[in-house]
């Protein structure tokens, strides 16, 4: 049987110290792109919040229902710490909250 470079005779393969530095890279990468999007959900309630202060739910009810439907799921997914999920529907709410918010504002410059 053939032994690997780099182990010892004691059948290590690497030092304590080593195998800490490598235990610490793997959480870090492991935390990476799968953390809760707190910025993101937080992003969506803001902007649903000021598309119904400008009046979204008379003049783009659609919308604005569609971002509150969006952010529901996202506090699913959330709650299921389906993180990258989560984060793509927050993502989506905050898009048609800002549309919402969009068509309402240029609905109140319309001069009917």
């Amino acid at each position: 049987m053939r032994k690997l470079p780099g182990i010892a005779k004691t059948g290590k393969f690497f030092g304590a110290s080593a195998r800490g530095l490598l235990i610490a890279i793997l959480f870090i990468a492991s935390g990476c792109g799968t953390s809760p999007p707190v910025q993101e959900m937080s992003d969506a309630r803001q902007a649903i919040a000021a598309a119904k202060a400008a009046g979204a739910e008379q003049s783009a009810a659609e919308d604005l229902h569609a971002a509150e439907a969006y952010l529901d799921s996202a506090q699913r997914k959330l709650m299921e710490r389906a993180f990258a999920q989560a984060r793509r529907d927050a993502l989506q709410a905050k898009s048609k909250a800002l549309t919402a918010l969009a068509t309402t504002e240029s609905s109140d410059n319309d001069p009917r």
